[in-house]
């Protein structure tokens, strides 16, 4: 979507099918649909539903799938009728599956701090090297005898 008046046709979109959903579609294979996001081609001719299904067992969101794909002509003219263009953009339905990669990246995330903690808890509390690891200066004092300590001593001759 480049452009914002394509942006906005989508965003009322979005509001007209949710709206559709949830007031005017009475198909008892309809379950709770949450529409997610819409996108628009650059044209406004073809438009994206994206929706999820609350409770997501499989034979819920083929169900709803069905219903929204019997409704599409209904909403379509609504959006039509809504939007005022001359052409209405055509609907596709895509069951958004942002959720289900969103828990499935909270459980491995989940996983691997479990991992974490386990190996911290047997590691213990002794570090790998030495106790001070920082290196420390050495001391001011006078260098090892019989070295020259700079330019001065040529000029003691």
């Amino acid at each position: 979507m480049s452009s914002p008046r394509v942006r906005k046709i989508a965003d009322r979109i979005q509001v007209v099918v949710a709206e559709m959903l949830e007031r005017r579609i009475k198909d008892p294979r309809l379950g709770f649909v949450t529409v997610t996001d819409v996108r628009v081609t650059g044209d406004t001719q073809q438009a994206t539903v994206f929706y999820t299904v609350l409770g997501e067992e499989e034979e819920a969101r083929a169900a709803s799938a069905a219903a929204l794909e019997s409704a599409k002509g209904l909403i379509r003219s609504e959006v039509a009728k809504q939007l005022g263009m001359r052409h209405a953009p055509s609907l596709t339905f895509i069951h958004d599956a942002l959720p289900e990669s969103a828990r499935h990246l909270d459980e491995v995330l989940a996983r691997a701090k479990a991992q974490d903690e386990a190996l911290a808890a047997e590691r213990g509390e002794a570090y790998a090297g030495e106790a001070d690891p920082y290196k420390k200066p050495r001391e001011a004092d006078a260098g090892p005898a019989g070295l020259d300590d700079g330019p001065d001593d040529e000029l003691d001759d």
